[in-house]
């Protein structure tokens, strides 16, 4: 691994944020939502249009007047044209638009809170796929360890067989379990280049590029349920969107109940015509000019859908209330479980620390007594495997807790490095 770049957990976090695609896209979603809060698109501001209308015909004409006159003119020419500004403006209908415009703003907070859950699950991918590394390379390292052993083992029983202490049979044993070690060797340090793959997966980076990572994982050793649970009702990501749904669906109530009042508009313009005539009384007319006025309109009965709609809103108010109950329950019972598993997996770091320091120096002894041949070579082997096998069990059982800190301060929106 020399020669390699290191590639720290802080600065892979960086990179996720800055890249990650479902980070990216979230963050763009909230950008609309941010835009989204208007005025003008909750229907507050007055709308003014520009329009202009152009209206050509030719005509063949026949008339007869009132005294018996005819009059005939082919090809009688009629031109219309009317332009000018108008300004439409809806100034109360029954306090709807400012639910609108509220609803708006809650739209952006619920946003806000689905970017935040978008950046905590992959943040969480990313450290667990980056403590996974460290462990793996804590296993290639006790791999390792094991392969120098048993090429001592193979030296040690050619010496053996050379001078006549050993049969053959004990250097093929010797050769075979080297050979195991190996195969286990190039195993793991196959899934510890195609973890590395991942994790430049996830950083959305070029999944060639090759580093190192940390050589040691600190797991915290003081967290407590309680302050956990009182983190996760204030910053949880999913029982904050619950509530922000909750606080929308109270003004989908109010923007329906304000279809009840009646809805006043004003409207005002400024406006040109002109016309040309061929044929009768008037050939041409000018006007110009200011138009105003004002609509009030109400609903008397519209199929009951009023009160239709009303229930509806409110059955979903209700959904909302229990959705909240619901998002509350299942984060406790996520906190409660998590924290066990953290509390067990910081009893096996204890035990499998004591048991890597009794297999260590049971090893100790063993190799000794195997050099002067007062032991045969599957007590030996035993004694090796007891230790390798210690070390795995530790390096698996510190990641296994870092995986349950992780996840506990994801639950509690507060995952920090």
């Amino acid at each position: 691994m020399k020669g390699q770049e290191l590639l720290t957990l802080e600065e892979a976090v960086q990179v996720a944020l800055e890249n990650n695609y479902e980070i990216r896209l979230a963050t763009n979603d909230l950008k609309i939502d941010e835009t989204s809060v208007s005025p003008g698109l909750a229907g507050m501001l007055p709308r003014v249009v520009a329009s202009a209308t152009k209206n050509n015909s030719t005509q063949n004409i026949s008339q007869v007047r009132s005294d018996g006159t005819l009059r005939e003119l082919d090809n009688a020419r009629n031109n219309n044209l009317n332009y000018g500004v108008n300004l439409d403006w809806t100034i109360f209908d029954g306090l709807s638009m400012f639910a609108r415009y509220d609803q708006l703003k809650e739209l952006e907070k619920l946003g806000e809170a689905e970017l935040q859950s978008t950046i905590l699950n992959r943040v969480s991918d990313v450290m667990n796929v980056y403590f996974d590394l460290v462990q793996q390379q804590q296993q290639l390292i006790a791999l390792d360890s094991s392969l120098v052993i048993s090429q001592q083992r193979v030296e040690l029983a050619d010496n053996r067989f050379s001078i006549g202490k050993a049969s053959k049979l004990e250097v093929l044993n010797a050769q075979v379990d080297l050979n195991t070690d190996r195969t286990l060797y190039i195993r793991q340090n196959e899934l510890f280049a195609n973890t590395k793959i991942r994790l430049n997966e996830i950083l959305a980076r070029d999944t060639k590029i090759d580093f190192k990572v940390e050589d040691e994982m600190l797991i915290s050793e003081n967290l407590l349920l309680a302050d956990l649970e009182r983190l996760a009702q204030e910053q949880n990501p999913e029982l904050q969107m619950q509530l922000i749904n909750k606080r929308i669906a109270e003004l989908e109530l109010k923007e329906i109940k304000g279809n009840r009042f009646p809805v006043i508009s004003a409207n005002t313009g400024y406006n040109f015509s002109e016309s040309e005539n061929s044929l009768g009384f008037t050939t041409q007319n000018n006007a110009q000019g200011w138009n105003y006025g004002f609509t009030a309109s109400i609903d008397i009965f519209n199929g009951s859908n009023q009160n239709r709609n009303e229930k509806i809103a409110k059955i979903q108010l209700e959904n909302s209330t229990i959705a909240i109950e619901q998002q509350t329950q299942t984060l406790k019972s996520q906190l409660a479980s998590a924290f066990q598993t953290y509390l067990s997996n910081m009893s096996l770091i204890e035990l499998e620390t004591n048991n890597e320091e009794i297999a260590k120096e049971n090893l100790d002894i063993t190799l000794a007594k195997y050099r002067i041949g007062t032991i045969p070579t599957i007590e030996f082997r035993t004694a090796q495997l007891n230790y390798i096998n210690a070390q795995l069990r530790l390096s698996n059982a510190k990641y296994e807790a870092k995986l349950s800190e992780i996840a506990l301060k994801q639950l509690a929106g507060n995952l920090s490095l």
